[in-house]
């Protein structure tokens, strides 16, 4: 495949180089641009990761650039037709996502007006945390079309309840197929009609209880993982998620996944943006899939559209 395009990732900690690196190491793109406030950071993860292009043999140019709170540097970013928002600080152990939401409200906005100013036409792919809140806010600040702006949260989620699922049953990972709808927190909504291993119903494999277990522990995967590492959040497999997304735009894919995305009549739910089900391709959101579900599947989704739909207004003024 050819190279071409170029994309950005706002933000150089550990979710936002590591998803740089998975773009670059895809080598599709012309140009993966790395940037952060902090000085030298971007600069140096983007020489790294180049010392690495003999070796992992990617010709991706990888370029870093550090940016001003007045939006110095972010010249770099002109031309992106993809923007990987990771900025925003990390959770520490007993942080809710919505612990995040004053600090993390003013970082997405000022990006977003730099995004703006910058790459008008991009896709949008928000990371940072609470993501249905910050998709929301992104949507708002940039004027953007709601398909052009899109939230990673599903992706991620549904890979720990598949993974969880496998381990469970020690059965491979490709073997499994589940999906998590709803919001990325408490209000996530792991469909269990929808999971299966290889081929056979979950619930004929897996007693109600230990399919709500690990339901219940897919919602608190990543306050798990904080909870280990103490100083910092995921980063391995939330980074997987948003570059298969990036990947799925760039390359036109038309690829089915759970993401954060804007509804408007689906389900009977509008004016939100919610986790569900959406074909990724050149211009981001082509389409929101609806799924049969269960009476209490699609009660737990309308419960979480009203759950993100109030705080969502409510961060459109931070």
């Amino acid at each position: 495949m050819a190279r071409t395009g170029k994309v950005t990732v706002v933000g150089a900690g550990f979710y936002g180089s590591t998803t740089a690196q998975r773009l670059a190491e895809y080598d599709i793109f012309d140009e993966v641009v790395l940037t952060d406030i902090v000085d030298g950071k971007p600069e140096g993860l983007a020489l790294d990761i180049s010392q690495s292009r003999p070796i992992e043999g990617f010709e991706t140019k990888v370029t870093g650039q550090t940016t001003g709170p007045a939006g110095e540097g972010y010249e770099a970013i002109a031309g992106s037709g993809i923007v990987v928002i990771t900025a925003g600080l990390p959770r520490k152990p007993g942080m809710s996502r919505m612990d995040l939401i004053g600090v993390n409200a003013k970082i997405v906005r000022n990006v977003t007006e730099q995004v703006l100013k910058h790459a008008p036409d991009a896709v949008l792919i928000v990371v940072s945390n609470p993501l249905d809140e910050m998709t929301a806010l992104a949507a708002k600040v940039s004027g953007f079309p709601p398909h052009r702006v899109i939230g990673q949260a599903g992706m991620l989620d549904t890979a720990r309840f598949s993974y969880f699922v496998a381990d469970r049953l020690g059965v491979p990972v490709g073997s499994v197929q589940t999906l998590t709808l709803g919001s990325h927190g408490d209000t996530m909504v792991p469909v269990p009609s929808a999971c299966s291993v290889n081929g056979k119903p979950l619930a004929e494999l897996m007693p109600a209880a230990d399919i709500e277990q690990l339901v219940e522990r897919t919602r608190g995967g990543g306050a798990e993982i904080v909870a280990l590492l103490k100083t910092g959040s995921a980063y391995y497999a939330p980074s997987a998620a948003a570059a298969r997304m990036a990947r799925a735009v760039a390359v036109d894919s038309g690829t089915i996944m759970p993401v954060c995305a804007w509804v408007d009549g689906q389900y009977g739910i509008s004016g939100v943006y919610l986790g569900v089900e959406a074909e990724l391709g050149a211009g981001g959101v082509k389409r929101v899939v609806e799924r049969d579900l269960t009476e209490s599947e699609r009660a737990s989704l309308h419960e979480a559209a009203e759950a993100v739909r109030a705080k969502q207004a409510d961060v459109a003024s931070l």
